[in-house]
């Protein structure tokens, strides 16, 4: 309907400009002929033309549920979209989606894993550490903060893993995800007298706590609302100090290499 309308209504006006013309029309002197109106200067820049980057998307936010952290196009035409913290790819009208890992078949390289490690890189020195206890072990010099549940069975294979690490400051961020028991678990030990020691009983000997006083405070949803920001998805998930993470069941001599091989970003925290 709309095009119809401003057809008729332009017909109409050039109509009546027709109408004025075949009117009679008053001598004026030339000097008092209408000028025609100054064009106006426009109020402000004009809008800045939107990027191929933008429009995706926009594209991809209405079709796709989750927040968009970043996009970018990559040389074979389509593009790497960071969805919450999972990376998919979309072609530029985000009509078509793909979803697994991209390899560079002349290098062999995993540039999914690569770009994964990138995009979920945490501020070691931006950890709220008060919200973990901390097992010190030699000189305590190479830290790592993990993320676990009291019951994940990983979880448990990890502590008896990491107990010949040495020179090292393991952050413990209890995690209970899996049942209201992970949370019971959890607090027994944030109640304790030693929360270190009786995780230590919890996890490798499986020996039972005492029941948590009433009234007892702790800070497992805290915990949870950073694990949630961070996107800590499952238990174990380990991160080194410079930021890199290894989700789950991880070998030792891999911790060691990330341990080592991780950049301390500030001074060893209280």
């Amino acid at each position: 309907m709309k095009p119809i309308v401003i057809a008729a209504l332009a017909l109409v006006l050039s109509a009546g400009t027709g109408w004025a013309e075949e009117s009679p029309a008053v001598a004026q002197p030339a000097s008092a002929a209408v000028q025609p109106a100054p064009a106006l200067a426009p109020s402000g820049p004009a809008p800045a033309a939107k990027s191929v980057e933008d429009l995706v998307r926009e594209r991809v936010t209405k079709k796709i549920p989750g927040k968009v952290n970043a996009i970018r196009k990559l040389p074979f035409g389509m593009y790497e979209v960071v969805i919450d913290s999972e990376i998919v790819y979309v072609d530029e009208s985000a009509n078509y989606l793909i979803t697994g890992h991209l390899f560079d078949t002349r290098t062999q390289e995993d540039l999914t894993a690569q770009r994964s490690e990138e995009v979920l890189r945490v501020d070691f020195g931006t950890l709220p550490l008060d919200l973990a206890f901390k097992v010190v072990r030699g000189d305590g010099s190479r830290p790592v903060a993990i993320f676990e549940d009291p019951n994940c069975p990983y979880c448990k294979k990890l502590e008896r893993d990491i107990r010949t690490l040495n020179n090292t400051t393991i952050y413990i961020f209890l995690y209970p995800i899996l049942s209201d028991d992970s949370v019971a678990k959890s607090t027994q030990v944030w109640c304790s007298k030693d929360p270190s020691a009786a995780w230590a009983k919890l996890m490798l000997d499986g020996a039972q706590l005492d029941k948590a006083a009433d009234g007892c405070k702790t800070p497992i949803q805290d915990v949870l609302q950073l694990g949630h920001r961070l996107s800590v998805t499952g238990t174990p998930t380990l991160v080194f100090a410079d930021g890199r993470r290894a989700p789950g069941m991880v070998p030792l001599d891999r911790i060691e290499q990330m341990m080592n091989s991780a950049a301390r970003p500030q001074a060893m925290p209280n």
